[in-house]
């Protein structure tokens, strides 16, 4: 019975050539652990018989997280009203939305570094908010991060660089020496294994930082602002070495950004966040971010 569903959901869909969103199909995805999306051109190649869908598992469930800080006057802020959104295992998502939104705040829930007030955040089927230090510590190990500064160790190599979370998880040094090595390679900067950080261009460093993200063979990595300092070209590089990563390896990204061309370039969907509110989450198809809110487009109209 389900795979006759599936395939009627599949043919209307092949015939309609759109994502649909109804609250059966909602109701439907929610018991069956999966969702419909359209695949961007040039993202992922698609077997025939899906017709350009793809069905992935959930691998990020936020569930009515919310988050509040202290001002120096002892008043609260409310950075993240209570949220709840699933991303896809597979899915390159994006978070999108004025300075101020809740963008880099809702990015650290994922991973703990900044912990809700309230509600669950669960990666690849675990409760991150239901461990301990220790277990928490042990499942970043799955969660890379980019981060917008590069946030490199000046003293260290790149190659030792992108060893260092191996080394802090234990890994033996052979395995350190060969991952290292493939993660360099990735990202076409093996000539410079040697070099130091100052020796190096922002794009270059920036490569640095994807490696290292990469090296513990995480399901998921967070990329904050990852283009934000840097020129046009070195950012389409950039863009093209994380597609490359997440056709390769299947690899969930999720990227806070405040350029909507990385946005259209780079996500299958995104979500709006407007005063720590979630908006929308808006599907991107043929380079192009499918908003329905006002806000959505106001912002689209000012990029």
């Amino acid at each position: 019975m389900l795979y006759l569903v599936l395939t009627v959901l599949h043919i209307i869909v092949t015939f309609h050539r759109t994502v649909i969103d109804t609250p059966i199909l909602h109701d439907l995805r929610a018991q069956l652990n999966v969702k419909f999306f359209r695949q961007p051109e040039t993202f992922l190649p698609v077997a025939p018989w899906h017709s350009g869908f793809i069905i992935l598992n959930i691998m990020i469930i936020l569930n009515n997280v919310s988050k509040k800080f202290q001002t120096r006057d002892k008043k609260w802020f409310t950075a993240i009203e209570p949220t709840s959104l699933t991303i896809e295992q597979g899915e390159i998502f994006g978070l999108m939305g004025y300075s101020g939104a809740g963008k880099s705040t809702l990015l650290r829930l994922i991973n703990l570094l900044e912990r809700p007030d309230s509600g669950s955040v669960h990666v690849n089927q675990q409760d991150l908010t239901a461990m301990t230090e220790s277990q928490l510590r042990q499942a970043r190990q799955n969660i890379g991060m980019i981060f917008q500064q590069f946030n490199l160790l000046s003293n260290r190599t790149v190659a030792e660089n992108v060893a260092f979370p191996l080394e802090i998880a234990g890994w033996d040094k052979t395995k350190i020496t060969a991952r290292v090595a493939e993660c360099l390679e990735i990202v076409n900067l093996t000539e410079r294994a040697g070099h130091y950080p100052a020796q190096l261009s922002g794009g270059q460093k920036q490569r640095v930082g994807i490696a290292r993200a990469l090296a513990p063979n995480p399901s998921v990595i967070l990329a904050d602002e990852p283009t934000s300092a840097l020129d046009p070209i070195t950012t389409r590089d950039v863009l093209q070495c994380l597609r490359e990563i997440n056709q390769k390896f299947q690899v969930t990204i999720v990227i806070v950004t405040h350029e909507m061309n990385v946005i259209r370039k780079l996500c299958h969907r995104t979500a709006l966040l407007h005063h720590g509110k979630l908006i929308e989450v808006a599907t991107v198809q043929n380079h192009t971010i499918l908003a329905q809110s006002e806000i959505g487009k106001e912002l689209l109209r000012d990029d």
